[in-house]
Parts: C-alpha cells; sequence; structure tokens
C-alpha cells in the first residue's frame, strides 16, 4: 500500500477533490498547513522586526493500493497545477499496514 501525500495551493482545494473522486478515490485527510519553499514569502515587519510569514496550504493524504499510486499522482499533478511557483508538492510513502480499529479489518479492507 502507499500513502499519497500533496501540498497545495487553497484555491486548487476543490478541483483536486473532484479530479480524486473521479478517479475512485473517496477517502481523504485535509489539513490545514503553513510553510514555504522556493517562491519568495512577502516580508513583513513588526514591532520593528522582520517576520517572513508562512504561505497557507492544504495538505491532502489518502492511501491506496501499490498499483494506483502513479494514477493518483498524475491526478492530484494535472488537478493542482497552475504553472507558477508554489504550485506544491506530492510525495509517496510506503505503508505496511493499515488496521481499521472498529471492525480489526487489515490492509486494502481498512481503507475502504
Amino acid at each position: 500500500m502507499k500513502k499519497v501525500e500533496a501540498i497545495i495551493q487553497p484555491f486548487k482545494l476543490d478541483a483536486v477533490k473532484e479530479a480524486l473522486n473521479g478517479a475512485g478515490i473517496d477517502g481523504l485527510t485535509v489539513s490545514e498547513v503553513k510553510g514555504f519553499g522556493g517562491e519568495k514569502a512577502p516580508v513583513e515587519a513588526y514591532r520593528g522586526g522582520v517576520h517572513v510569514p508562512a504561505c497557507p496550504r492544504f495538505k491532502i493524504e489518502t492511501l491506496v493500493d501499490d498499483h494506483k499510486a502513479t494514477q493518483i499522482v498524475e491526478v492530484i499533478k494535472r488537478a493542482a497545477r497552475t504553472g507558477h511557483v508554489g504550485d506544491g508538492k506530492i510525495f509517496v510513502f510506503s505503508v505496511d499496514e493499515v488496521v481499521r480499529i472498529r471492525t480489526g479489518e487489515r490492509g486494502s479492507l481498512a481503507i475502504r
């Protein structure tokens, strides 16, 4: 199993969720996150000090069977892309085990 995690622009969340739903992914976790990378964040002055605020983003996480991971990465990439700096990143992790707490189901059965 694979965990696909994507950091995307806030205004792309609905497009990514719709694209994932169209690809058969109906379970995902969405978190509001902040961070910065290659894009130049605006510098703000606050009480005489310099402050570089973190850019707001959404992190989307979902678990998929190994054979679907490449497809899901492509779906997210197409839906989240604007072509500008700050579009985000996609990470793919191997997952050794998943257990549904309520039923004790394991593996692919636990993510459905």
